[in-house]
This record gives structure tokens, sequence and C-alpha cells, in this order.
């Protein structure tokens, strides 16, 4: 048996055991499991919300286009620390105060049903999408990097087993404590092996020799360029903001402080790793420049000690577990929360809603890992699916800061038209005048909501909206 292979069974041994010392405070009621009993400290709410960010996107994802454009693939990680950073100035304190546990209740509390019905299918959609791809991702890794042992169907398949094993065990605890362990294996792992690859290529100067002249490899801005970075920027602002699995982190934060803290932390600190994946791209791409992009960093990987290699190997196949799991909690709290005991069974009780939720991450974990078989293209799907979140935000923004604009019918429609703005964008190439479709999607959904406020009369009922006590 190899080296790598003992080093990421060892893992997942360490991660299930997490989950069941986990589910002891899990198993006590509903809230502990999806809310860890809103008791996350400023740690775990930093290492929840980079291990949601960290997945494979920002690892795999941005190696794989540095491989091709360079050192500014890594703003896309870069990125999504200034969106929790802002997150955690002008957000988490606020939704930690209204004692809810779905962005969907926001909008039942202050709209209307159709619009908290509308939100749920949205979110459900938009997190699946993003899962799926934390399958493609962790199937690619364990497939290429133990090709005699995993091929990338039975790779996808281990991945959803661990996935949705630990979060089925522990929900919220399992996912925030192992994330404890994730974020040093992401870390500690990423960057050895890149100081050591870094050492063999020759140092930087040997780097710049053996890249392509006519690409600017080291350049941490030319590659994407002004217009892409500020784009990355406006697209992971707007998911900060309303995305469920990042409101549901900052809801089990055990105060409203802790949330605030725990999201600028965890933004500034996981703004490095970005540029450390991009720069493990490049040396792959001196290292094996015939090559394609998904393969060479693998093979730059494996080309390492073997203990080393099964360690960097767990901590790239940690970022999508530490995403994964986040994100399977989140949909499944959404359809058990907002759906189920909405809609299905009014009086049910906690131990019953727990059972719910679990099997529905369960569920939702199967539908995902056969949605993988189709996605392709890693960050730029993740893009197009997390545009669907500006409907929230602009919502969210003007309830908590301008609420005497909210009209009832104003959550349901803007995030109608969001929807209709993502769908004529991908089918009517004449209207896309802008360079991503996530400005279309703002200029649509702040169009829409203002309309909308002029033409119903019916206000929200704006009593302590943002201001209510920390449960």
């Amino acid at each position: 048996m190899s080296i790598p292979l003992i080093v990421v069974l060892l893992y997942i041994v360490v991660l299930f055991a997490i989950s069941f010392y986990a589910k002891r405070r899990a198993q006590s009621g509903s809230t502990q499991y999806i809310l860890a009993g809103r008791q996350l400290t400023t740690p775990l709410i930093a290492v929840s919300i980079i291990g949601l960010a960290v997945g494979g996107a920002s690892t795999i994802g941005v190696s794989e286009q540095a491989y091709k454009i360079g050192l500014s693939a890594g703003w896309y990680t870069v990125a999504w620390g200034i969106g929790a950073v802002v997150m955690g100035l002008i957000m988490a304190k606020r939704y930690r105060q209204l004692k809810i546990a779905t962005i969907s209740e926001l909008l039942e509390r202050y709209y209307d049903k159709k619009g908290m019905i509308a939100g749920v299918i949205c979110q459900i959609f938009i997190q699946l999408v993003i899962t799926s791809l934390q399958y493609i991702a962790g199937g690619s890794i364990l497939h290429t990097m133990l090709p005699d042992i995993f091929t990338f169907q039975s790779g996808m398949i281990t991945s959803a087993i661990v996935f949705i094993g630990i979060t089925f065990i522990g929900g919220m605890w399992s996912a925030s404590l192992s994330n404890v362990l994730n974020i040093a294996l992401i870390y500690g792992g990423i960057l050895i092996a890149t100081v050591i690859q870094y050492n063999t290529a020759g140092g930087l100067t040997e780097i710049a020799r053996h890249l392509p002249q006519n690409i600017p490899y080291l350049d941490p801005i030319k590659g994407i360029g002004w217009v892409g970075i500020a784009t990355w920027i406006t697209v992971m602002i707007t998911v900060n903001l309303s995305l469920q699995s990042i409101v549901q982190i900052s809801l089990g934060a055990k105060d409203a402080g802790t949330a605030r803290r725990g999201f600028i932390i965890g933004g500034l600190a996981m703004i490095p790793i970005g540029f450390v994946a991009a720069f493990m791209g490049i040396i792959a791409k001196t290292m094996y420049p015939e090559t394609t992009a998904a393969l060479a960093l693998p093979q730059a990987i494996m080309a390492l000690n073997p203990l080393l290699a099964g360690v960097t190997l767990a901590a790239l196949w940690a970022a999508d577990i530490s995403t994964a799991c986040n994100l399977l909690l989140s949909s499944a709290t959404l359809f058990s929360q907002d759906i189920y005991k909405r809609f299905i069974n009014k009086d049910i009780s906690d131990q019953r809603y727990l059972a719910v939720t679990r099997t529905s991450v369960a569920v939702l974990g199967l539908i995902t890992l056969s949605l993988a078989m189709s996605v392709s293209g890693i960050i730029q799907t993740i893009m197009v699916g997390l545009s669907l979140t500006t409907g929230f935000s602009v919502i969210v923004l003007f309830t908590m800061f301008m609420p005497k604009l909210c009209k009832r019918n104003c959550a349901f429609y803007t995030i109608a038209m969001s929807i209709v703005a993502l769908l004529a964008w991908q089918l009517i190439p004449a209207i896309r005048i802008f360079p991503h479709v996530i400005y279309f999607e703002w200029l649509v959904c702040l169009a829409t909501f203002m309309v909308v406020s002029l033409i119903d009369s019916r206000s929200i009922q704006t009593e302590n909206v943002g201001t209510a006590k920390s449960a």
C-alpha cells in the first residue's frame, strides 16, 4: 500500500472520529445540529468560513488557471476573503441578531410566502451546483494522484461518502470541528509543498527562465486584469452577503460580536492561500510544460517525498471536504426548515425534525453526486451559479438599511427577475454588454426592487429590522 494512500485513509479515520465526537452534541436537538446550538466561538467561525471558501476552486481550480495565465489567478481566493470581511463588517452581526435559521425565514418574516418559496428553491439550486463541483474536484484529486487505486468516478463516489457521512453524523458541530483539522492541513500541506517545489525548481530566477515569455506569469495583475479582478470581488461580496451556507455560519455564533470577528479574521486569513496555490500552478508549468493544466499539479505533487505527497494530497482533498460539508448542511436546513416544517408537517417534534434534516443531507448529497457527472469548468460554473445570489443581496441590503422602501412583493419579483436575467444572459448574446453576468444581475435586481417599491402599496413591517437582541 502506498504512503500517500495510507495518509489519506488515516485522514478519513480522524475525520469520522471527530464527527462521532461531534454527534454527542448534535444529537441533543435540531438547533445543535444545524446551528451548533449557537455556541460557535470566534476561531470556529473563522475556520468555518475559511473552510467553506477554500474549496476545490480555491486550490485545484486556482492552480490550474495559474498554469495557463499566471499568478493573478490567486485573486479568486483574495476576492473570497474580501467578501468575507465585508460580510463581517456590515452584515454578520445583523444576521445573528435576527434569531433566524435560514435566509428564507427573513424573506417570509418581512415579505410574503411566495417570496420565501422562490428563495428556498433558488438557494438550494445554487448550493447543489456548487456542492457538485466539490465532488468533481475531489474525484479529480484522488484519480490523478492515485490512478492505480481510484478512477475519476470512484474518486467522486469516495468523496461523496466522506462529504455526506461527516455532515450526516454531526451537522454543524462536525463541520466546524473538522475544519480545525482541515484548515491546518490545507495551509500546512500546501505551503510546505510550495516551498519544497520552489527550492527544487531552483528559485525564482530559474522559474522565470523556464516560463513562456508571451504570458505574464509572475505579474499579479495582468493575467486576469483589473476588470476580471473587479468582477471576482463583486461576485464574492454579493455571495457573502446572502448565500445560506455563509449566513448559517454567522447564525451559529454565540453572539453578534463573535460572528463579526470570526468573519473578519477568517476573511483576512484566507487571502494569502490563493497566491500560494497559484504559485504552485506556476512551478508545475516549469516542471511539466507539455502536459495539461489539470495533470501538471498532481504530477508535481506526486514527485515529492511520499509522506509529503500524501499530506499535500490530503490537504487538497480537505479543501473540498470543508466546503461540501457546509453546503450540504445548509441545503438540508433549507429543505427541512422552510419546506418540510413550513408546508408538510408544521407540528413536527424536534427529534423528528432532526431526523428529517439528516435524511435531507443524505438525499441531497446523492442528488449532487448525480449532478456532478454532467458539470465541468469549476471556476466558470461557480461564478455563473453564484450570480443568482444577487437578488438575495439586494433584498437583504434594502431590508436592513432602507426598510421604508421595502414592499411586500419586492422579494418575489426581485428573485424571479434574477433568474430571468441569468437565463437571458445565457440565451441572448446581444444583451452581454457587461464583462460578466454579475453586473447585469445587479442592474436588473436593483431596477426590479425599485419599480416594485414604487408600484406596490403594501409596506413591510419595519419594527426591529436588524436590531433584534441576540438569541
